[in-house]
């Protein structure tokens, strides 16, 4: 084609701004598969808030420092201010809205409640779900930078601190979160 008729062939195409920049990507979020078409610039946070009206997980400071977006990604706990929706494609992704509903908590849902773990609630969401993440690699034995035994994980206050250190508490909850936590660890949920 000579570059005039490529011209005039380009000068009936609409670009859009998506152009070259955006992604097929399919998330199953909460057990329920969604097939997105993203801007590549879109993040995890922004997908779920603002393409699928998920809106527990909560922005906080956008800059991975807060925690208050965390989310459960294939059962590992990210920011997801943090990262990229098309890094996802394929992979399965746990908000605060699939861990538990009104009359059917999870557990640590229900501590939290218990041990009045929240105040304003903002940060609720995320620290639930790293809540959650946390009690599993202690399970499965993952170490933190404090674990004295690596043969033995224990439950400890300094081990829960550790791994929580991600979420931050603007009201100040934490003991509250730490007994929630130690509730569902020793089995008293």
């Amino acid at each position: 084609m000579s570059s005039s008729a490529q011209t005039h062939a380009d000068a009936g195409r609409r670009d859009t701004p998506l152009d070259g920049m955006a992604s097929d990507t399919r998330l199953t979020v909460n057990g329920v598969p969604h097939d997105l078409h993203l801007d590549n610039r879109t993040t995890l946070l922004d997908a779920l808030r603002e393409h699928l009206h998920l809106t527990g997980t909560k922005k906080g400071c956008d800059h991975g420092q807060c925690g208050a977006c965390t989310v459960l990604v294939n059962g590992q706990r990210i920011n997801s201010c943090l990262t990229l929706a098309c890094m996802h494609d394929g992979d399965q992704v746990e908000t605060i809205e699939g861990i538990g509903q009104p009359g059917n908590l999870d557990p640590i849902q229900s501590a939290f409640i218990a041990h009045d773990g929240f105040q304003c609630g903002y940060c609720t969401p995320g620290q639930i779900c790293s809540a959650k993440a946390v009690l599993e690699e202690i399970g499965a034995g993952i170490p933190s930078n404090v674990t004295a035994d690596l043969s033995s994980i224990a439950i400890s206050d300094d081990e829960i601190r550790e791994r929580m250190s991600g979420n931050i508490c603007r009201c100040g909850a934490y003991a509250n979160i730490l007994a929630a936590i130690r509730q569902v660890a020793e089995g008293r949920a």
